[in-house]
């Protein structure tokens, strides 16, 4: 015997009648006219270009890296870069050797993959293989003067005391007939300038491992040399800034193991500013450079886009700032 289905009335809708509202002029607003952007006049300078820009969101964390990067150097506190290899490749090595040498930028630390096209496009002006061009080939990554120069560098600077890149920078230096485009080299200015240059090296992870001059003890007594070099700047960034720029894994890692050095051995690193810069989000940047470091005090800031356009426009933003500071 089948059972009849119970028919359910329908839920009748909700009695609105009695709602609760409040006059607009009271409530909070997160947008204003004020904060809006204004049309661009062609002919006018780039202050005013900033000027026109909307005070909301990106622009707004635009304005305050700025801001905390001038403030920072105007107390004498570091600014430290951290950096991958695709800011180099994008074309922007004049953009932050000015900053060098205006002393703005105070130190800089990256990856193994930077050395490498920092140093190619210093003696040949172009570098960037087409690895899908010459990965079937067993071409990629042989190029000869890079492997055997690169190591040469290294090496010699292991036996000297010198972390790898210093020693880089001074390969470079001491050879400038053959590098006639050393004054876009970020290790040569380094070098020459006294800035910190450090250098952060998984092994395996860069071409010149596979050369045969390469050698393990000198590359991890280089990279330890610079690690601990970092870690004495960062010990001493209180009140600075750290901008981590398309390095999605190494340097994040590295400038977490310098914060708690440095505050293991008693150095105050609360007053912090990080930033990170990429084109695309991801997890240890985000973590390790925005969040964990400043849970202390300080602020982490995530700028978002493409490096080309980007880096540029923020050392726009902070020259403008800076003034004749």
């Amino acid at each position: 015997m089948r059972t009849r289905k119970k028919v359910r009335s329908p839920v009748p809708p909700i009695d609105v009648s009695k709602l609760n509202t409040y006059p607009l002029s009271r409530r909070h607003s997160k947008v204003r006219l004020s904060d809006f952007a204004a049309p661009w006049r062609r002919g006018r300078s780039f202050k005013a270009f900033l000027d026109t820009l909307p005070d909301i969101l990106g622009v707004k964390t635009l304005r305050a890296v700025a801001q905390a990067i001038v403030k920072a150097r105007r107390h004498n506190r570091p600014v430290i870069i951290g950096l991958g290899a695709h800011v180099t490749k994008v074309g922007l090595n004049p953009i932050l050797v000015d900053l060098m040498e205006r002393d703005i930028v105070t130190a800089v630390a990256m990856n193994g993959a930077v050395i490498i096209h920092d140093f190619e496009l210093a003696m040949m002006g172009h570098t960037s293989e087409e690895v899908d061009a010459e990965i079937d080939s067993g071409r990629f990554g042989m190029a000869e003067e890079t492997g055997r120069m690169l190591n040469q560098a290294i090496v010699s600077g292991a036996k000297d005391g010198r972390g790898i890149g210093e020693a880089v920078g001074a390969y470079i230096n001491l050879r400038k007939k053959q590098f006639p485009h050393h004054r876009t080299s970020l290790l040569a200015i380094g070098e020459r300038l006294g800035i910190p240059v450090t250098v952060h090296v998984a092994v395996g992870t860069d071409i010149i491992h596979m050369h045969p001059a390469a050698d393990g003890a000198a590359i991890g007594a280089g990279s330890l040399l610079d690690f601990r070099r970092l870690a004495a700047v960062v010990a001493g960034m209180e009140g600075g800034v750290y901008l981590n720029l398309g390095s999605a894994v190494i340097l994040p890692e590295v400038f977490l193991k310098t914060v708690t050095l440095g505050r293991n051995l008693g150095f105050s690193l609360i007053n912090l500013t990080t930033v990170n810069m990429d084109f695309l989000s991801h997890y240890r940047p985000l973590t390790n450079v925005v969040k964990r470091p400043t849970q202390k005090g300080g602020r982490g800031y995530s700028l978002t886009g493409h490096h080309e356009i980007m880096v540029p426009l923020l050392a726009a933003a902070i020259l403008e700032q800076w003034g004749g500071g």
